[in-house]
């Protein structure tokens, strides 16, 4: 820009906009640390005690009574769907809901013994003296009962093996790959 007779440059002075005081400054920041803090907490709060996602839409499921008639007949339906899914004869399709129908009979009742450990755990963990070798028994526990748990699994896994043929374990293994990575957006891992 020059000035109005075009002798030369004109300067043009910058306006400076107040800063507000440090001290101001400081306590702003530490409010919107104390605020994100809070928000952070009660999130976290949210999350593990209920739950991720608005109360009306969650029901955990380690609150649930589960009626046994209920999972056999879930476990039916997935057993159907698979067969489906595998072009399995109606012969297939029977003993696999044998084996489905046996292993979750035997799961259940660990699964109840479970909750149980998870519930002494929290009395151990909430008592005004740590018993450390209580808590290491039910540790000791906990491991035994998984171990049974993931027996039972292979088991039912390796006798639903053998009734299926070569191909249609293969057509498993590509659906497994499927669901995979379909879920790997919605999933840890």
């Amino acid at each position: 820009m020059t000035t109005p007779n075009g002798s030369g440059p004109v300067s043009v002075p910058i306006k400076e906009h107040p800063q507000p005081p440090r001290r101001l400054r400081r306590v702003l920041l530490i409010a919107s640390v104390a605020v994100a803090a809070a928000l952070a907490g009660a999130f976290a709060n949210s999350a593990y005690s209920q739950g991720f996602g608005p109360p009306w839409q969650h029901r955990p499921f380690w609150n649930q009574t589960f009626d046994p008639a209920a999972i056999e007949d879930r476990a039916d339906r997935m057993v159907r769907h698979l067969s489906v899914e595998v072009d399995a004869t109606a012969e297939q399709q029977e003993k696999l809901r044998g084996i489905v129908r046996s292993a979750v009979r035997d799961l259940l009742p660990l699964r109840e013994k479970a909750m149980n450990s998870r519930m002494r755990g929290r009395e151990l963990l909430t008592q005004t003296t740590i018993d450390r070798a209580a808590i290491e028994s039910l540790r000791n526990d906990q491991m035994a009962l998984a171990d049974q748990a993931s027996r039972r699994v292979a088991q039912a896994i390796g006798d639903a093996a053998s009734v299926l043929t070569p191909e249609q374990r293969r057509k498993i293994a590509e659906r497994i790959d499927t669901w995979r990575a379909y879920g790997r957006g919605w999933h840890r891992g």
